[in-house]
């Protein structure tokens, strides 16, 4: 059985490009982490009603139902971290509830659609929890 030397076979301009093209394939994981998406310069604040709640990896999930200023309900969709950090909290899948009623503030979207990474959420007997996890990470 022969095996083939990589630096005899392959010409090193392959070699950089493939080094390269790798590289660029772990920037977008990179800025997803970073929070990019969303603005943490700016905070929203929304107050509705709790259609779904996800309490699963990569990040627990929130869909709230908002009423806006023109009187119509339109859908907000809240990101927090991850199960595990939220389980350090306290939080499970049944800390919130669809239809419980919630005050959520948090950094919205940079591209002005309806989301936010949540970082506090008021329930509606008034209990105030972090989204963010231990130490809001």
């Amino acid at each position: 059985m022969r095996f083939l030397r990589i630096s005899a076979a392959v010409p090193p301009l392959i070699m950089v490009a493939v080094v390269v093209g790798l590289l660029f394939t772990s920037i977008p994981m990179s800025a997803h982490h970073g929070r990019a998406t969303f603005d943490e310069t700016k905070l929203a604040t929304i107050m509705g009603t709790v259609s779904s709640f996800q309490f699963s990896n990569p990040h627990a999930l929130l869909v709230v139902d908002v009423r806006n200023d023109k009187g119509n309900i339109v859908m907000w969709l809240g990101e927090g971290t991850s199960p595990n950090m939220l389980g350090r909290e306290g939080w499970d899948k049944r800390t919130i509830k669809p239809g419980d009623r919630i005050t959520a503030t948090g950094h919205p979207a940079r591209d002005g659609t309806n989301s936010m990474r949540i970082e506090r959420i008021v329930l509606p007997n008034g209990k105030e929890l972090t989204f963010e996890g231990p130490g809001g990470t």
